[in-house]
């Protein structure tokens, strides 16, 4: 799906490793019902994408087919073709019917030493591969939506070096997601994220070929959230409270009320 063409609002949900398959099976038949019956969806208002764990993304393409659902990945690796023991090609996600992968998850950075080196490595996989990164960043330290945003520049740099944008726009979704709030009791407030999304958001603006760049949070992402932040970022990137398809109708329905 082109950059271009998507909604204002975007929801991601990544299911790490925290269920089995057949959990999983059975998380995907009801987000397949709920993707089917609700507005924001059926209308195009919201682009929901599902990364689910390796074993199971055959499983979730062709569970959600027909539906509005968009199923991507939660890695890939920088060459398509080789000897590359337990890596995972980026042309064979698109194969079977990935839309979207995730890249630079601060987990990777923290548990297998990625960086952004490797994650520029990646982004270019998932261009040539047609797939729509979700490229997360964030600081590590609380600090000021200033500071904030400097290091996600930073990021965005590394992992964007020698990628153009294009005529058409590149593909990209920004994951915004502060490493200090991931899991944490207290998320990040509206305040900051507002602030920390407008100065991304001018970023990319100001990058020929990113204009339509989306940039979404994730943090400790509830009910409510979108609605305080309103149109400062363009959706969430929702993780275990999503893991309740009851929960993310209640996002859904959020949208659906909020115009």
């Amino acid at each position: 799906m082109s950059a271009l063409t998507v909604p204002r609002v975007v929801l991601g949900v990544s299911l790490k490793m925290y269920f089995d398959p057949a959990q999983t099976r059975e998380w995907c038949v009801a987000v397949a019902d709920l993707a089917r019956r609700h507005e924001a969806l059926t209308s195009g208002t919201v682009t929901l994408f599902v990364l689910p764990e390796f074993t199971s993304v055959s499983t979730a393409v062709g569970l959600f087919a027909g539906t509005p659902v968009s199923v991507g990945a939660q890695d890939l690796f920088w060459e398509d073709r080789g000897a590359f023991t337990g890596e995972v090609s980026g042309a064979d996600l698109a194969l079977i019917g990935c839309s979207f992968v995730e890249i630079g998850h601060s987990e990777r950075r923290a548990l297998l030493g990625e960086d952004g080196a490797v994650f520029n490595r990646k982004l270019v996989a998932a261009v040539r591969n047609g797939l729509t990164p979700v490229l997360c960043v964030g600081e590590s330290v609380m600090g000021t939506p200033a500071e904030a945003a400097a290091a996600c520049i930073r990021q965005l740099e590394e992992a964007l070096v020698g990628v153009a944008g294009g005529p058409a726009g590149l593909p990209l979704v920004v994951a915004y997601e502060p490493e200090w709030a991931i899991g944490a009791a207290e998320a990040a407030t509206a305040g900051h994220v507002a602030a920390v999304g407008g100065l991304l958001r001018r970023w990319l603006n100001d990058r020929p070929g990113f204009e339509a760049s989306r940039v979404i949070y994730g943090g400790s992402a509830g009910p409510g959230l979108l609605t305080e932040l309103e149109d400062s970022v363009d959706g969430l990137f929702l993780g275990r409270f999503a893991h309740d398809p009851a929960a993310m109708e209640s996002i859904l329905d959020e949208v659906v009320a909020s115009r």
